[in-house]
């Protein structure tokens, strides 16, 4: 693929990331958008000698601009950049967010530029561990008209990662899973150390360590089958116990603990680990008088399931 000249609109943690992975892969960043303290100096220590100049400027000195702004801002920036005539015809216009597709660059096409959604499937720091971990390898979650593809998966081995082609009416789908596995796992992880701080854990991050690494591996390896602890064994004592606790010392606690135990309830009983009957005394405990199992479990998790046993505690 020949060497491109990129603009990027958002010097913010993925934007100045990408745009410094790309230059190692051998294209330019040309111009850079950074408003904020935080941004300028992102953009001097992942971008060097970048300039800093308005989105418009940005966008007319770019063959590809690249567009990492929040999800909401999205669209008023697009309708920006149509408006002032930043844009020309064979542009490649690219964004970074995993919600949208490409209906929300649909203003660009008018001008005769090129849509492309690129979302990368990582948690960024805006540093430069991020761009090792770019180098282990990444999925792109990518939304491309037909023309763009190959250039589209050009880009995203040019940045070390893997390309998952999602259809344009499955991008909030796509989403809400990343968001739902990799920021709620930042919040449950949290709320488990303030837990183990109230129960006089005086090192709560080297406790959790090897259990959460394991349940991770597990859960990415074994699927539903990963499992353990007192809810997919049906352990109604102890689970009304963990709430008499939660709600002693940290009522707030209690809602999120039902709601996850209530769905690993669901996930158990259809992946045919825990039998409804034997189920009742739990989902009494929980709320539920009967099971809820809204989405059943993948065939490979029930299959696996079977001939397994509950594991270790938790």
């Amino acid at each position: 693929m020949n060497r491109l000249n990129i603009g990027i609109i958002g010097a913010g943690r993925v934007g100045a990331v990408l745009g410094a992975a790309l230059v190692t892969a051998g294209h330019r960043v040309v111009a850079a958008v950074g408003v904020s303290t935080a941004s300028k100096s992102r953009a001097e220590q992942l971008l060097p000698g970048v300039a800093l100049l308005p989105a418009d400027q940005v966008a007319a000195s770019a063959d590809l601009v690249l567009l990492a702004v929040p999800d909401d801002v999205l669209a008023g920036l697009v309708n920006g950049l149509v408006e002032t005539r930043a844009l020309r015809p064979g542009q490649i216009v690219a964004h970074t967010s995993g919600a949208h597709g490409l209906a929300v660059l649909a203003p660009v096409t008018t001008v005769g530029a090129r849509p492309l959604a690129l979302h990368p499937a990582m948690t960024f720091t805006g540093t430069a561990v991020d761009l090792q971990r770019l180098a282990e390898g990444v999925s792109f979650g990518v939304t491309a008209p037909d023309g763009l593809r190959d250039l589209a998966s050009s880009l995203v081995a040019d940045l070390g990662g893997q390309v998952e082609w999602i259809a344009e009416e499955r991008r909030p789908l796509y989403h809400a899973a990343l968001a739902h596995g990799a920021n709620h796992l930042a919040t449950l992880v949290n709320e488990a150390l303030d837990r183990l701080r109230d129960a006089g854990v005086q090192r709560p991050e080297q406790v959790l360590a090897p259990l959460l690494g394991a349940a991770l591996d597990n859960s990415l390896r074994l699927g539903d089958a990963a499992i353990t602890g007192p809810v997919s064994r049906g352990d109604a004592g102890t689970v009304a116990k963990h709430l008499q606790a939660l709600e002693s010392v940290a009522p707030e606690s209690v809602p999120p603990y039902l709601a996850l135990a209530r769905r690993t309830a669901d996930r158990v009983i259809a992946a045919g680990r825990l039998r409804a009957m034997d189920a009742e005394p739990l989902l009494d405990v929980l709320g539920t008088t009967h099971p809820q199992p809204v989405i059943a479990a993948p065939r490979g998790s029930r299959r696996r399931a079977k001939g397994s046993g509950t594991g270790g505690k938790p």
